[in-house]
């Protein structure tokens, strides 16, 4: 295999795992919508992305596939903070009073929002099974000088996604100028979340029984 189809082949897989509507794209394109700290936010996701695809390709992968108690942990934890983010985002969507429009975004701090930027990577175990697994297994079946090209392409594409995705969410202003588009986004982030704590949930009581 050549470089150049190394470097297709992450960018590729990459890609495919990571355009879907799910909790971390979700934040990341409401934090874009209220411009508020998306360059730390953009920055953290992406190398976080390149960060657990390259530890998946050196091995991690097959850590956490001998240890299904671990992964029962981050099941469990993930749900809880699904859990909560929905109700914050429910409380939002039925309180117009909570609801911040403005275009100058809103009032958290950078470490509030890079802290639930970690938690919607880190306690996600999608990423884990998706990120550090399958691509690592897809990775580490390339040889030895290959592997770091792949890592590139995932990487290329993960930074690729999330700089699309915080700042091209500045396209829809216009539409997000009226509280109602808030109420109805944060509606659908609510049902979001509730959604995936569930599908989360389901699969925790399916690994006990």
């Amino acid at each position: 295999m050549s470089l150049s189809s190394s470097f297709a082949s992450g960018f590729g897989l990459s890609a495919a795992l990571i355009v879907a509507i799910g909790a971390q794209n979700m934040f990341v394109l409401r934090q874009g919508l209220r411009r508020e700290h998306i360059v730390p936010i953009v920055m953290f996701c992406a190398l976080a992305d390149l960060a657990l695809v390259a530890a998946g390709v050196a091995g991690i992968g097959q850590v956490l596939a001998i240890l299904p108690g671990l992964a029962q942990v981050l099941t469990l934890g993930g749900t809880a903070f699904l859990l909560w983010y929905g109700l914050d985002a429910l409380r939002r969507a039925i309180a117009p009073g909570t609801l911040v429009a403005d275009a100058g975004g809103g009032n958290a701090t950078l470490a509030a929002v890079l802290g639930r930027a970690v938690a919607f990577t880190f306690l996600n175990p999608h990423v884990y099974l998706d990120t550090v697994m399958l691509m690592g297994a897809a990775g580490g079946a390339l040889p030895g000088a290959m592997r770091p090209v792949f890592v590139a392409g995932a990487g290329t594409a993960s930074t690729t996604w999330f700089v699309a995705l915080g700042f091209g969410a500045r396209l829809l202003r216009p539409v997000f100028a009226r509280p109602v588009a808030w109420r109805i986004l944060d509606g659908l982030v609510a049902a979001t979340m509730f959604a995936l704590a569930g599908l989360l949930a389901a699969r925790a009581w399916a690994g006990w029984h």
